[in-house]
């Protein structure tokens, strides 16, 4: 496993997303099994590993925390913060609680420093400055080293950067997925010396040949049942896109999911993608992909492909999109 840079902070070229291991895509894992798998990534030469707070809530971060403490001074954690877990809810960036709720996430993490902490959403409450600012003051108690933020727009990850050097943005981006492209994040985390953590980066799924028009959703535990990309009709409307994408992923000896993960990594050498799985199966084939290399001329020949289509459903519900900053 070859490493990568977000800003200053070293890590594999493929993270291990934690989200799915207790939830949103799914029933949760057995623990047994969610700490197997991610101490088969460490072995595997992973050494990002991404929770939050709120995956759970507080479950993912347990979990991350006793998988890894024989070996915590070899890997690198992100975890997040940005919401209010008591019975208000909603979104909570004031100062005082990020100061207040970190000494939970390091109690659950098993560890006595954070290495990359995310504000997970923008509080529109809350100036950016201000946050950036509390950030900077755990950053020089030692309780966190690096700060990233999620789903923020250009606009505020220059206000944030000002105060406090922003490491990581982290944003939903894969080949179904290309907005980063065009929003300007990726161009404003090249400018600035930012790396780019690309979650979903098989689509949630998509991009693995696993999905069907007849694919159910538990509402109760797989938050894709309300998303319009993953409804019967959608799924049937692009089909053809994932074909296309498998057709040329056969044309080079791997999976659907292998060459996601590949295009993901030649975009730029700073872009980290994490995908998640709870089966070492998957993980395998995930790792796998750091392996094939995409020539300039696959890469245009991927970008023809896909022009040919339109992309059907947007990427989540209305509710969850209304704290994603356009």
């Amino acid at each position: 496993m070859k490493i990568r840079k977000l800003g200053t902070l070293e890590v594999s070229e493929l993270g291990f997303g934690c989200m799915n291991l207790v939830t949103n895509y799914g029933p949760a894992a057995p623990i047994d099994n969610a700490i197997k798998v991610i101490r088969e990534a460490h072995n595997k030469g992973v050494t990002f590993f991404d929770t939050a707070e709120v995956y759970g809530p507080y479950t993912s971060e347990a979990i991350v925390g006793g998988a890894i403490e024989s070996f915590r001074n070899e890997v690198k954690i992100a975890t997040k913060f940005g919401f209010d877990l008591t019975e208000t809810g909603g979104l909570n960036s004031r100062p005082e609680h990020i100061k207040w709720m970190v000494h939970g996430c390091l109690k659950r993490l098993r560890t006595d420093h954070i290495d990359l902490f995310y504000q997970h959403r923008v509080d529109p409450n809350v100036p950016i400055e201000d946050v950036a600012g509390a950030v900077k003051a755990l950053i020089e108690e030692g309780k966190v080293l690096h700060f990233g933020l999620s789903e923020a727009s250009p606009n505020t990850i220059r206000k944030a950067h000002a105060v406090q050097p922003v490491t990581a943005l982290q944003t939903e981006y894969s080949l179904i997925n290309r907005d980063p492209e065009e929003n300007g994040l990726l161009d404003t985390c090249e400018e600035l010396g930012i790396g780019f953590v690309p979650w979903g980066p098989i689509g949630m799924g998509y991009l693995t040949q696993n999905l069907g028009a007849q694919t159910k959703f538990d509402p109760k535990s797989d938050l894709r049942s309300g998303f319009d990309r993953f409804q019967p009709e959608s799924i049937a409307a692009n089909k053809p896109l994932v074909d296309r994408i498998t057709e040329l992923a056969k044309g080079k000896g791997a999976t659907t999911a292998q060459l996601s993960l590949a295009w993901l990594l030649a975009q730029k050498p700073f872009v980290v993608p994490i995908p998640g799985t709870s089966k070492v199966k998957h993980l395998e084939e995930n790792i796998e992909a750091t392996n094939l290399v995409l020539t300039a001329e696959d890469l245009k020949e991927i970008d023809r492909a896909l022009s040919e289509y339109k992309i059907h459903g947007g990427r989540m519900n209305e509710q969850q999109m209304k704290v994603v900053e356009q």
